[in-house]
C-alpha cells in the first residue's frame, strides 16, 4: 500500500538498529525538528532498563503518549517532525498514531539478530544492556507494508543511503527540502 502523507515519521526498530542517527539524518535533510523517545521515558522506566528488566506494556503507555503529543506539538511548530522511538509492537504504532490524533509514516529499520547483536557490543548505551536486546526481538511485531503506514529499509544500508531512501518515499514533505 503507498504511504499515507504524514507530517511526523518515526523512525523505529529494536536497540541498536540506528533510529537516532537514522532519525537525525532524516531531521537534518528535512530542516525539521528530532526527538529522541528515549528522553520521553519516565525515570522508573530508565532504572527498570538500566538494572537489565525489559519494560511491560504498563511501563510504555504513559511514554508512548508524551512523545506522540511532543511529535505533534513539534509538528505543528514547525510543520513536520521525526521521532526515534523502538514502537516494536503494531499496537504501540497504533496508540501512537491516535494520541498524536494524526498519520505517522514508521521507518523501520530491518535488520537480524546477529548484525544488530554487533553494532550493541560496540556501543555503551547509557541504560540499555547487551541483555535485553533478545526481550527487544521477542516484542517485536515486524510492520506490514501492506497494512501500516510503514517504509522497511535494511539497517546494513548506510546513514546516508537510508536517509536518501526515506526523504525519496515522503514527496508531500518536499517543501522542506531546501537543498533541492
Amino acid at each position: 500500500m503507498p504511504l499515507t502523507p504524514s507530517r511526523i515519521i518515526i523512525v523505529m526498530g529494536v536497540s541498536s538498529s540506528g533510529k537516532s542517527t537514522v532519525g537525525q539524518s532524516i531531521a537534518r535533510r528535512l530542516h525539521v525538528p528530532f526527538l529522541d523517545g528515549d528522553g520521553y521515558h519516565p525515570e522508573a522506566n530508565v532504572e527498570k532498563m538500566r538494572a537489565g528488566i525489559p519494560l511491560d506494556d504498563a511501563d510504555r503507555w504513559p511514554w508512548l503518549e508524551r512523545l506522540a503529543a511532543a511529535l505533534h506539538d513539534a509538528a505543528d511548530r514547525k510543520g513536520a517532525a521525526v521521532g526515534a522511538c523502538s514502537a516494536l509492537k503494531r499496537a504501540y504504532r497504533t496508540f501512537l498514531t491516535e494520541k498524536a490524533g494524526e498519520p505517522i509514516t514508521f521507518v523501520y529499520l530491518d535488520g537480524s539478530r546477529e548484525v544488530i547483536g554487533e553494532r550493541m557490543a560496540r556501543r555503551n548505551h547509557e541504560y540499555m544492556p547487551t541483555s535485553l536486546l533478545d526481550s527487544q526481538f521477542a516484542t517485536l511485531e515486524i510492520p506490514d507494508p501492506e497494512t501500516e503506514n510503514v517504509l522497511v529499509v535494511p539497517v546494513t544500508d548506510s546513514v546516508d543511503q537510508i536517509t536518501r531512501t526515506v526523504i525519496k518515499s515522503l514527496d508531500h514533505l518536499k517543501t522542506f527540502k531546501r537543498w533541492q
